[in-house]
C-alpha cells in the first residue's frame, strides 16, 4: 500500500476533571510494609479472546472510564481525501446497529454515558464513560458503534456539511492558520503534513465506501489498546473487553507509515494575512518519547518555556519587554518524528525584536545549561503535578492509555518522579546542547510581519485544495 498522505496538526488536548470523577486508587500495602505508596495500582489483564487491557480498580465512586486507542489513525486516510478518519470520528455515535441516529443518541443521553472518538496522527482514539449501573448497555453501544456503525446517507451529509462549515471559519482564524502552515510544511512531503479536517474538495467526494474501509483497515484486535479506570473487577473488565471488541478482526491492513524528516530547516515562511498581529511557530528536531533521555528533555523544556510564568522565554519576551501575550516551547514526540517547537504571537512592527530573543534564549540554554534553582523549581513542578493530573476516572484511564501508546512499564507512572528527582544539571545541559539548534528552527509566520527576510512565500495554507469554481 502507498503511503497515505493525510494529517492535521493536533494539539495536545487537556482533559478537565468531570463530575464522573474518582480518586486515584492508591496501593497501601507497600505503605503498611514500610514501602512507598503507589500512585497507581495498574493491572495488566488478558482477556479470554487475548486481548491486553490494563486497569485502575477503584469502588469509592460508582463510575467506569475506558480508553482505547487503534494503531494507524490518519495514515488510513485515502491519498486524495483527507478528512475520512474524521469524519469516521464523528460519525461513529450517529447511529449503529438498528439505532437510528436520534435513537442512538437519545439513548446515550438518558443513560448519562458519553462516548467520543478522535481520528488523530498515529492513532484513532475513542473514549465512553458511564454510570456502574448502565455498564452492560453502555458496553454494548460501544460495541455496535465500532463493529457495526451505520453511516446513513443523510448523516453523513450532514457531518459533511458541518465540518465544511467549520473548515471554512478556521480559514480565517490565524491560530488555525499557523498551526496548518506549520503542519503542512515542516512535514513537506510526508502524510503528517495534511489536514485531517480535510479540505474542502475532500467535503465532496468522501463517500460511505470511503468511512467503511477506513473501519475496516484500522480497527482489529492486533493495533489495540485499551485501558480502564474505576468501579469495575478484573474479572468484570476481562469480560467486558472480549464483549466490545471480541468481534473485530484479529489484523489490521497494513499500512506504510516511513519516518518524517523535517522539512525547511533555518528557512523563514510567511503567509499573509491582514491581521495587526503576526503568529508565529518554530520547530526543529526533537526527541522521541522512548529516548532515555525524555525526562532530561522535559525538564529542560519547561526550565525553557513550560507553562510557568518563570520561565525563561516567558520573562524575557513578555515579562522584561511586554512583546507578546504569551510565549511557550514544547516536545512533541510522534511515532514517525519529534520536534521541539515555540509558538507565540507580537505586533507586526515588533515580530523581528521578538524572534531575536527568543533565539536568544535558545542559544543561551543550549550553551549553558539551566541553573541550580531552575531545576530544582521544575522537578518541584513537574513532580507535585503529577498528582493532579490524576483526578478523575477518565484522567486516569486516559494516563494509561497513552503509557501503553508509549511502550512504557505499568509501573512507569510509579517511578517517574525519582527519575526526575534523580536529574542533574549536567544531564539538563547536555539535552539542551542537544536539542537548541538556533540555524535549524524552520520558522513559520502568518501576519504582515515588519523588517523579517523571508524564504518562502505561500499564498494559501498547505493542503486546503478547494472544488473547481463553475465556469
Amino acid at each position: 500500500m502507498k503511503p497515505r498522505m493525510f494529517i492535521r496538526f493536533v494539539a495536545t488536548v487537556t482533559l478537565a476533571a468531570t463530575l464522573l470523577c474518582a480518586a486515584p486508587a492508591f496501593a497501601k500495602d507497600d505503605a503498611a510494609k514500610g514501602g512507598k505508596d503507589k500512585i497507581l495500582d495498574v493491572q495488566v489483564l488478558k482477556s479470554a479472546g487475548g486481548v491486553e487491557s490494563w486497569l485502575v480498580e477503584d469502588h469509592t465512586v460508582p463510575v467506569i472510564s475506558l480508553n482505547f486507542s487503534f494503531d494507524g489513525g490518519l495514515a488510513y486516510d485515502p491519498d486524495d481525501k483527507p478528512g475520512v478518519g474524521r469524519l469516521v470520528s464523528i460519525l461513529l455515535d450517529e447511529g449503529a446497529g438498528d439505532m437510528v441516529s436520534q435513537d442512538f443518541q437519545g439513548k446515550l443521553s438518558d443513560n448519562a454515558i458519553s462516548m467520543s472518538f478522535t481520528a488523530g496522527r498515529d492513532a484513532f482514539y475513542g473514549q465512553m464513560r458511564t454510570l456502574s449501573k448502565n455498564r452492560d448497555m453502555a458496553f454494548d453501544m460501544l460495541r455496535m458503534a465500532l463493529t457495526q456503525p451505520r453511516f446513513d446517507a443523510d448523516a453523513i451529509v450532514r457531518m459533511q456539511n458541518a465540518n465544511a462549515s467549520e473548515i471554512r471559519t478556521n480559514m480565517g482564524d490565524p491560530a488555525w492558520l499557523i498551526a496548518r502552515t506549520f503542519n503542512g510544511m515542516l512535514f513537506d512531503g510526508h502524510y503528517y503534513a495534511n489536514p485531517g479536517f480535510g479540505n474542502l474538495l475532500s467535503m465532496t467526494t468522501i463517500t460511505r465506501k470511503d468511512l467503511l474501509d477506513f473501519v475496516r483497515e484500522q480497527f482489529a484486535r492486533n493495533v489495540l489498546k485499551v485501558s480502564i479506570a474505576g468501579d469495575i473487577t478484573k474479572q468484570e473488565a476481562q469480560m467486558a473487553i472480549d464483549k466490545i471488541f471480541g468481534s473485530l478482526p484479529a489484523n489490521a491492513a497494513e499500512v506504510d507509515t516511513p519516518e518524517a524528516a523535517l522539512g525547511y530547516p533555518g528557512k523563514t515562511i510567511l503567509l499573509p494575512l491582514d491581521t495587526p498581529q503576526t503568529y508565529i511557530m518554530m520547530g526543529e528536531q526533537g526527541i522521541k518519547r522512548g529516548d532515555k533521555d525524555w525526562e532530561s528533555a522535559m525538564v529542560m523544556n519547561y526550565i525553557l518555556g513550560g507553562s510557568s510564568f518563570g520561565a525563561r522565554l516567558m520573562n524575557s519576551i513578555r515579562e522584561k519587554r511586554g512583546l507578546t501575550y504569551g510565549v511557550y516551547s514544547s516536545l512533541t514526540s510522534m511515532s514517525h518524528a519529534a520536534i521541539i517547537q515555540a509558538n507565540m504571537s507580537a505586533s507586526n512592527e515588533k515580530v523581528q525584536e521578538a524572534l531575536g530573543l527568543l533565539k536568544s534564549e535558545w542559544s543561551e540554554m543550549a550553551k549553558d545549561g539551566p541553573t541550580a534553582q531552575e531545576l530544582d523549581d521544575a522537578k518541584s513542578y513537574i513532580t507535585g503535578s503529577l498528582y493532579l493530573e490524576l483526578t478523575s476516572t477518565q484522567e486516569i484511564a486516559s494516563a494509561l492509555n497513552d503509557m501503553q501508546r508509549d511502550n512504557l512499564s505499568p509501573d512507569y507512572i510509579n517511578t517517574r518522579n525519582d527519575i526526575i528527582n534523580a536529574l542533574t544539571i549536567a544531564d539538563i545541559k547536555r539535552m539542551a546542547a542537544q536539542l537548541l539548534k538556533t540555524d535549524k528552527l524552520t520558522t513559520i509566520l502568518v501576519g504582515q510581519p515588519k523588517n523579517i527576510n523571508v524564504d518562502i512565500l505561500l499564498d494559501k495554507p498547505p493542503g486546503m485544495a478547494e472544488p473547481a469554481k463553475p465556469q
